[in-house]
């Protein structure tokens, strides 16, 4: 169901970002991706936790929406690198405003709870 909402063309354009970028894992792929091409043990390595149904779905997801390229070379055993596709990279160039955002929120969170358990 939530798929769907990233093919709707009759919402919002912060839904329709939200929809392609939704999910535990999606940011943080994103994220990655930003520092260059990845294989995909390379991703489940620098994110624990991560199975490799669950990257590949997401994989598969960020590739049908055009946030990532998928290529396959024809070597033995198969080499397979993910990278950004441009219209990804401008994507995650526009979280990064968000991205500043979170990073206040957690600065202001961090400054009330200290101040919170700090004796008069």
């Amino acid at each position: 169901m939530r798929r769907r909402r990233a093919q709707d063309t009759d919402v919002c354009g912060v839904t329709a970002a939200i929809a392609v970028i939704e999910g535990k894992w999606k940011p943080s792929l994103l994220w990655l991706l930003e520092s260059g091409p990845h294989r995909p043990g390379e991703l489940r390595r620098l994110l624990p936790g991560l199975s490799e149904k669950v990257l590949t779905q997401a994989l598969r997801e960020m590739e049908t929406d055009g946030l990532v390229h998928r290529e396959v070379h024809d070597v033995l055993p198969l080499k397979t690198v993910y990278s950004l596709t441009p219209f990804g990279r401008e994507l995650s160039e526009a979280l990064g405003p968000l991205s500043d955002w979170g990073h206040r929120r957690l600065e202001t969170l961090t400054g009330a709870s200290l101040s919170a358990t700090s004796p008069p």
